[in-house]
This record gives C-alpha cells, structure tokens and sequence, in this order.
C-alpha cells in the first residue's frame, strides 16, 4: 500500500477562504437577463445580503470577460432555492482566448427540496494560469417548467 501523511498546515490552507478577486474592478460581466430587484452584482461583490436572479425563466448565462489574463486557482458557487423542487442543471467553463474555444471545468445537476435540500455550494479548486473568460450557464429546471434561474454567490480567487 502506499500513503502518504500529510500535515495539518495543507489541510488548513484548503479549507481557508481566499482571497476573492474584484470583478468590479478586473471584468465585464455579461448576463442575459436580470429582475430589477436582484442584479448580479448581488452574487458577485461581497457582504451582498441577497443573489442575482433572472428576469425570466428558462437557461441564462454569466459571463465574466476579464480586462486582462487572470490566474484562478478557486471558483465558488452558492444557489440555494427555498420554495419549490427542481432539478437544475449548469455548466461551469473557461476560455483562455477570448471566447474562440471554451473547457468545461464542471457540469452537475442538483436536485432541490424545501422539505429536504434547499441549498448547493461547490467549491472547485483549479489551475487555470490565464483565463480571459469564466462563464457560467444555468438552467434552473431541466423539466422545463416556467422557472428562473438564480445564484447566490459566484466568487473567483
């Protein structure tokens, strides 16, 4: 058998917040749709109370289209859905030319519940040395049912 023991310093580092990037200041954020009352920078700027929702139902995409190259080594997604049960489904991707060729980093369906699973968070650990584009596509009910697709917390360090 081989193993190795690894120490508690490298356990803490994963387990730490990062630093999250500003997209404020280092992005153009591109979405199709957005309610008046829920815009995305709810989901993207930090100490936001509330999330970014669509302003109608069915797939939409975030795009974050970054001013320059950026590094990212972690990627966080928060939904969470309190009132009715769906499956959803997104695709987490990447480009590192400007949008001529994407690479999926994830692409995972979650099941809601408001008696049981009300909320998702993924925490994805990458490599990625320059990304130009990060782009998110969510489709809120596989079933399609007239449902609007929403995130809590899109973070990127």
């Amino acid at each position: 058998m081989r193993k190795k023991i690894i120490n508690s310093d490298h356990k803490q580092k994963i387990n730490s917040d990062p630093q999250w990037l500003g997209i404020e200041k280092l992005a153009v954020v591109e979405v199709t749709s957005e309610a008046d009352e829920f815009p995305i920078e709810f989901a993207l700027l930090p100490h936001e109370a509330s999330s970014w929702r669509a302003s109608g139902p069915g797939e939409q995409i975030i795009r974050l289209v970054f001013d320059n190259p950026q590094k990212l080594q972690w990627i966080r997604l928060e939904f969470e859905e309190l009132e009715i049960e769906r499956t959803q489904e997104y695709v987490l991707r990447w480009s590192p030319d400007g949008g001529q060729s994407y690479q999926e980093i994830v692409r995972q369906q979650w099941n809601f519940s408001p008696e049981g699973a009300t909320s998702q968070v993924e925490d994805y650990q990458v490599d990625l040395p320059a990304v130009t584009i990060v782009e998110l596509s969510i489709n809120p009910d596989i079933s399609d049912r007239n449902t609007f697709a929403s995130i809590k917390e899109l973070r990127l360090a």
